[in-house]
């Protein structure tokens, strides 16, 4: 089964509004001399409080005012980079969960990889993004590397009938010699009944940031 790139997380909050908003960051960062990764100074940027402000419901965000500054952040990047949507497919997801990388991912230039979004095929990876809450699809990450690390914005629970989506930061080397506690194999199912409908599940930070490295590996 080929992948076929479905709507972003980009699309479902951006859409037609991007080239104009971000545009107008663009050209604000331009102009006070921002190096626009690095997160800091960025959100100096009058244009990005402004974006941030309109963003922001009625009612505010409280802690998870984090999450929407490190969303926009990568959203940013993303759009600036040029939008580069990376599908995968079922049988490269098998590959990378039940095989492990198919080449290692090695080291790379100090020089910042243009940022993208990985795009995993729907409803096949779960996971628990917030504690006491029920499980949600991983729809996948942006991404960006420098080096030997890896930054993730994951987007979990992202669907046509729900307003709004799950984010989860996770950043680093690759963990090493990373297991689950209770000895079951890394991205076998959490879920009841997930194993008999090949279903995956992410378990922890670590675990995300390892499936994000096997997916580097890939071709």
């Amino acid at each position: 089964m080929s992948a076929a790139t479905r709507a972003t997380p980009f699309d479902a909050v951006f859409g037609p509004i991007a080239a104009d908003r971000f545009g107008a960051v663009r050209n604000g960062l331009a102009a006070g001399g921002v190096d626009p990764r690095d997160r800091d100074a960025f959100l100096l940027a009058r244009e990005v409080g402004e974006l941030l402000r309109d963003l922001r419901p009625d009612e505010g965000l409280g802690p998870a005012v984090d999450t929407l500054v490190a969303f926009l952040h990568r959203a940013y990047l993303f759009w600036m980079d040029g939008q580069i949507v990376r599908p995968i497919t079922d049988a490269e997801l098998a590959t990378v969960v039940e095989r492990g990388e198919t080449t290692s991912p090695g080291l790379r230039s100090s020089t910042h990889e243009p940022s993208r979004y990985v795009q995993l095929p729907p409803l096949r990876v779960w996971g628990t993004p917030l504690e006491a809450a029920p499980a949600e699809p991983l729809d996948g990450w942006f991404i960006g590397r420098d080096g030997d690390s890896l930054a993730i914005l994951a987007v979990f629970g992202m669907h046509p009938g729900r307003d709004g989506f799950t984010v989860v930061e996770a950043a680093g080397q690759r963990p090493p010699a990373l297991a689950r506690p209770d000895g079951s194999a890394l991205f076998s199912s959490a879920l009841p009944g997930g194993a008999a409908a090949d279903l995956f599940s992410v378990t922890g930070l670590e675990e995300l940031l390892e499936l994000g490295w096997r997916v580097e590996s890939l071709p």
